[in-house]
């Protein structure tokens, strides 16, 4: 571990335990949790889809179910950034006519071809553009801005049926951890609202996690949908990149590098509807990854870490996520006859600098401290950290930490970027190797549960387990597995690029053994 990053960690360290109390004590919202869902809300999307063909229940009555539930939970959580929901219910009656006159025409099987997801809801993060509503991502200065068109994978969900309610909550640009920005102000955790629902897909995740949206497309560059998911107990998969397309995202960067790291993905509360909506957002590239190719959870070869190495310089892994780990590591050897495999993979240990060395190299990323009425001039980010202390800020705190960050590269210096590129090269051909076709590993998604609001900046070295692997092209899958104190405990199963199918076979027999999501449920 370099120098530079070894002191930092060990000052984080140490700040976050002499602020505990402090958090600790800030921690006073007492309002009661949402009502748990009606029964409807609690089916998985794929239920849903054949209960609208079957007609068991209206597109039209299912879309008012959700809204009415968001309607509830949203002034608790502060997830929705804009919603359409006289369009989505005008949308939900044109396709119950449809159902109708296919049924009388003996043309139903025809109707729902091509479009499995026909009338059921379904929400988006801001950032993957929904045509006609927001599209500022939190930044003030785009305050008003909506999308022109539907970013691509919102464009093949619409195309498969679903109906579009809302798009939610994010960090500035995406640039963070947490779920705050100055314009839309900070998300809140369903299951408790003194803590994040984790970033920057957090808005989708606290409407997930409490029954108030189906399915979810969001974004994942540095654990973007994997830390949300597991800090609210609910599934998020990214993507091999290169599968599901990143057309329309908002912030969008002209590095070769980008599309190799970002990737659009899914979130939802049940494990069986990943893969349907994996199919659907991969659309003419969908045959690369053979989703639909049945896993033999015997025949898949298990590895697994606790942690990615001890470190002073680093938080450690909450036990409870190790015992999570060990957990489904144990069932899956005693209860499927998975062969488990003790082989680790060491470098690992040095996440932090092969993460922030490659993607800080990339170019065009935003600068947060430019001016927008004159861009060839930056502002001063101490000035601008003195005015958003007494409130006059353009910029949130997450953000102006994102810009230290990158303008220090984290201390790492620039002549070791490419000895950490060459190891990000090594690390890829060696998981790759190792896992093959039909070998997982089982990792921390981060190293403790959702925190409290503002606490990221003490325990945001906790994203090296999740950032590392958006840097190595590999796909992962975060699952819920347990529950501690009332939060969710996750763990990460991790595949060889384009292996997708062996994560979300696992998410789903994990999801047999230990439960998956449920609903926050009030004392």
């Amino acid at each position: 571990m370099e120098v530079g990053v070894r002191i930092l960690g060990v000052i984080l360290r140490i700040l976050n335990l002499l602020f505990a109390p402090f958090f600790w004590l800030m921690s006073r919202d007492r309002r009661p949790l949402p009502r748990p869902p009606q029964p409807l809300l609690l089916r998985s999307a794929t239920s849903l889809a054949g209960a609208v063909k079957s007609g068991e229940i209206t597109s039209e009555g299912l879309v008012s179910a959700y809204i009415d539930h968001i309607k509830t939970v949203n002034p608790l959580l502060n997830a929705v950034v804009e919603e359409r929901y006289r369009a989505a219910l005008e949308d939900a009656k044109a396709v119950d006519r449809k159902i109708e006159e296919a049924k009388r025409n003996g043309a139903l099987k025809q109707l729902f071809e091509g479009r499995p997801l026909l009338g059921v809801p379904f929400t988006v993060k801001e950032s993957c553009s929904l045509s006609g509503l927001s599209n500022a991502v939190g930044c003030l200065e785009n305050a008003g801005r909506r999308a022109t068109i539907d970013g691509e994978a919102v464009r093949l969900v619409k195309e498969a049926g679903a109906i579009p309610l809302l798009v939610s909550n994010t960090p500035e640009l995406c640039l963070g951890w947490e779920t705050t920005n100055l314009l839309r102000g900070a998300t809140n955790n369903p299951y408790d609202f003194n803590r994040t629902p984790g970033g920057s897909s957090g808005g989708e995740a606290a409407l997930l996690a409490c029954g108030a949206s189906p399915l979810s497309v969001s974004s994942d560059i540095a654990g973007s949908i994997r830390i949300p998911a597991a800090f609210c107990g609910i599934f998020g998969h990214k993507p091999t990149p290169g599968i599901i397309p990143i057309e329309g995202h908002i912030p969008t960067l002209s590095d070769e590098n980008y599309p190799r790291f970002l990737t659009v993905g899914p979130m939802t509360r049940k494990a069986e509807d990943l893969p349907l909506l994996m199919n659907i957002m991969a659309g003419e590239n969908r045959h690369k990854l053979n989703l639909d190719e049945p896993v033999r959870i015997e025949d898949i070869r298990v590895h697994y870490m606790t942690d990615a190495g001890e470190s002073i310089a680093l938080l450690n892994v909450d036990d409870s996520i190790r015992h999570g780990i060990l957990n489904a590591v144990k069932y899956l050897e005693k209860e499927c006859g998975s062969k488990i495999c003790e082989e680790k993979f060491k470098d690992l240990e040095d996440s932090v600098e092969i993460s922030v060395s490659v993607f800080f190299a990339m170019k065009d990323i935003p600068n947060m401290l430019q001016d927008p009425t004159n861009p060839k001039v930056d502002k001063s980010l101490a000035v601008e950290l003195i005015k958003y202390m007494f409130g006059g800020g353009s910029r949130s705190l997450q953000g102006l930490g994102f810009t230290l960050i990158h303008r220090n590269n984290l201390f790492i210096p620039e002549s070791r970027n490419k000895y950490y590129s060459d190891k990000a090269h090594k690390l890829r051909e060696e998981m790759t190797r190792v896992l093959g076709t039909d070998g997982v590993l089982l990792y921390p998604v981060f190293n403790g549960l959702a925190h409290r609001h503002n606490q990221v900046f003490f325990r945001a070295s906790g994203v090296l387990y999740t950032m590392v692997f958006n840097i190595l092209g590999m796909p992962a899958t975060s699952v819920p597995v347990g529950w501690h104190d009332g939060l969710p405990v996750a763990v990460q199963v991790i595949a060889a690029p384009n292996q997708d199918r062996l994560c979300l076979a696992v998410a789903k027999q994990l999801e047999i053994a230990f439960g998956g999501w449920r609903p926050p449920l009030p004392a």
